[in-house]
């Protein structure tokens, strides 16, 4: 009766401290947490917990990667079913026997064959980590820790079985098949050295599982707990939509994030939940190019820069104890400069803002913002873009377009495509009962590739009956370009002067054959007053192919693969549309390469890249060409100027573009549609 009384006490102040260790870590990085600007979150419940139960239960985006998605699923599983049998033990060790539970055998069953499954698992994580050394995955003692924290907590679960059964004078059993083979490998043992080899695995499975309990929340897997609530309260805007700034603020002594404390506390949790699996890294195009740019060690080095900074603030300690994870530091974190001295210039100029890293990542992460944030501060306060760059914005600022060509120039393409007036293009004044306003964009108005484009959306829209109207040089560029780069000032200026002019010409439906302007007017120009319906030319062509206004009846006899362009498809999942045009073309064989849909890799022109050099490592677009070569097309499509560019230049440094051509969708229906030109 004393033992059990000792034992009973030692449990609750081993355990009561344990959790009290826990709580402190934990309460800790709440502090740190608070010190980000708060944000308002929309509650939409029923929306936000259906996709927290898809992605928490269904573990949906680690089964973008199989292999380490089903080993997840059974580790994650595996775990939830395993705190019945902890419980279980734990009520051995204090009061000598487990759970009163119908069909007790089947639990027991069920929890040996969960400890195995879970061995297997993470006998796959290690070869994964050390055998197959898969680039993404880190290796080192760190990473490798909680290997033997659930190798061990498993070993002590059939352990503390085996010495059970001995102590007991239990029969082998079916029902425990692992714990009996470790009892009969110790079957002469006697009951107290069996009792004694109980309680000491016993003891063995407590320490160990609050020994990681402990652990958790001070290293990566302190997503086990932020990545529930991280994916919970994710933003349920439009998908890529960033957020304003307030530009009328008086009393804002800067803009952008200049310091950790300026992102928002729903930023500074992404943090917290990065589990370091690299997927991100692993698609990002930067990255893959040889770019300074990784998207996980972003995250990490602002993690480790808050927890170190939120340290100093709150004289509040990260670590417990402190001998076995602190390290003595060799700077001071108040000190240290966000841009500079934790995060370079290099690396926010190298992002094509394509979000594949937002698409992998397992946890709900969103990087993108955060370096434009992180942008918009070396725009907007320190004054710091790269030349190319900001010659660009100067020439949108100035003409509206970003090579600087006169902006009344923009209407010129009407008379060179269409010098005898076939098509009856008329500017919204000439033609103010227009049913659709045609926004071209700079590309489709001044480059002269892209306005091959734009002839050939316009002869399909009179073949449509459709009715259709342009600004002409009333167009000003969408501001998705300044955006991007961080000038928000320039942004606010553009949508405010873009939607003053839809008003007063009453524009009702909006269709532009650039994704880029298509996400901006969209899911951005709301916010600021727009009403307009928008389109993205492929989604028409879809609807008039369907609708028989538009009929493709000669054959095109090309192997054609299509390339998604990021701000079409991740950002607006139009990804069936351009592919049922394809489709629908007699003679046409589409063929899909491995980086297609939501996992296409970026041609490299998003961002602001379009009007900026790659100075490092191999260029994206000939990076992402050769990906589309890989099937042998015989032409290379997309639905985006700014690709099919990127595309073309690829097919040039390849040698191969008089093999392969690069056509946007509307001209390869247009061949269909109207024949051989």
């Amino acid at each position: 009766m004393t033992g059990s009384l000792i034992q009973f006490l030692l449990f609750l102040a081993v355990t009561g401290f344990a959790v009290y260790l826990f709580g402190r870590v934990v309460y800790h990085r709440y502090l740190y947490i608070r010190l980000g600007k708060s944000v308002n979150l929309k509650t939409e419940a029923k929306a936000r917990l259906k996709e927290f139960a898809i992605q928490v239960f269904g573990q949906t985006k680690l089964l973008k990667d199989k292999k380490s998605g089903i080993m997840h699923i059974v580790i994650f599983y595996g775990f939830i079913i395993l705190q019945l049998g902890a419980l279980d033990l734990i009520l051995k060790g204090l009061i000598g026997h487990g759970l009163p539970m119908p069909g007790y055998d089947y639990f027991t069953l069920m929890q040996e064959v969960t400890v195995a499954l879970i061995l297997l698992a993470m006998g796959y994580a290690t070869y994964r980590r050390y055998v197959e050394k898969l680039k993404r995955l880190k290796r080192g003692w760190k990473p490798s820790i909680v290997i033997f924290f659930i190798f061990f907590l498993m070993l002590s679960v059939v352990v503390s079985g085996g010495f059970e059964q001995i102590k007991e004078g239990m029969e082998t059993s079916a029902f425990a098949p692992i714990s009996s083979l470790f009892a009969a490998a110790f079957s002469g043992m006697s009951h107290t050295a069996a009792t004694v080899g109980f309680y000491i695995s016993w003891w063995m499975h407590l320490l160990i599982l609050l020994s990681f309990l402990i652990y958790v929340p001070q290293s990566k897997h302190f997503h086990i707990i932020t990545a529930p609530i991280n994916i919970l309260l994710r933003r349920t805007e439009p998908t890529g939509k960033l957020a304003s700034l307030d530009l009328e603020d008086e009393e804002a002594e800067s803009f952008g994030v200049g310091k950790i404390e300026d992102f928002t506390q729903k930023q500074m949790l992404d943090f917290y939940s990065c589990v370091e699996c690299g997927r991100c890294t692993n698609v990002c195009p930067a990255n893959t190019t040889g770019k300074m740019l990784s998207p996980m060690h972003l995250i990490t080095k602002l993690r480790d820069h808050l927890t170190e900074k939120g340290a100093a603030i709150t004289s509040k300690s990260p670590w417990v104890p402190a001998f076995a994870f602190a390290s003595p530091s060799t700077h001071n974190p108040l000190e240290v400069e966000l841009i500079g001295g934790v995060i370079t210039e290099e690396e926010l100029w190298a992002c094509t803002t394509c979000r594949n890293c937002e698409d992998q990542c397992p946890v709900g992460n969103e990087h993108v913002d955060k370096i434009i944030d992180l942008r918009r501060h070396l725009v907007l306060t320190q004054g710091i873009m790269p030349h190319d760059g900001q010659r660009a914005l100067q020439n949108i600022e100035r003409q509206g377009n970003p090579w600087g060509i006169s902006r009344n120039d923009r209407v010129k393409w009407v008379k060179e495509v269409d010098p005898d007036d076939e098509l009856g293009v008329r500017t919204v004044k000439e033609n103010p009962e227009f049913e659709y306003l045609f926004f071209l964009g700079s590309m489709g108005a001044y480059d002269n590739r892209s306005r091959k484009i734009t002839h050939s959306f316009v002869k399909l829209m009179k073949e449509a009956g459709v009715t259709f109207a342009i600004l002409g040089n009333e167009e000003k560029n969408s501001g998705d370009t300044p955006r991007r780069m961080g000038n928000e000032f320039l942004f606010q200026q553009l949508c405010a002067d873009n939607i003053a002019t839809f008003q007063k010409y009453k524009v009702q439906k909006i269709v532009t054959t650039c994704p880029h302007t298509y996400h901006t007017f969209k899911n951005e120009y709301p916010e600021f007053g727009l009403t307009a319906d928008v389109f993205h030319h492929t989604e028409l062509l879809d609807l008039w192919v369907k609708e028989g206004r538009l009929k493709p009846q000669h054959e095109v006899r090309e192997r054609i693969t299509y390339h998604d362009s990021c701000y079409l498809g991740r950002y607006n999942e139009v990804y069936e549309e351009p592919r049922n045009v394809l489709r629908a073309i007699p003679g046409v064989e589409l063929v899909e390469q491995a980086r297609s849909r939501e996992n296409s890799m970026c041609c490299g022109a998003g961002g602001g890249m379009m009007w900026m050099e790659e100075t490092a490592g191999t260029r994206v677009n000939v990076a992402r060409t050769e990906q589309l070569l890989s099937v042998k097309p015989t032409v290379i499509s997309s639905a985006c100027p700014y690709c099919l560019t990127m595309v073309e230049d690829g097919t040039k440094l390849k040698e191969v573009e008089e093999q392969v051509k690069a056509r946007d969708i509307a001209e390869i229906l247009a061949l269909s549609v109207f024949g051989t030109p």
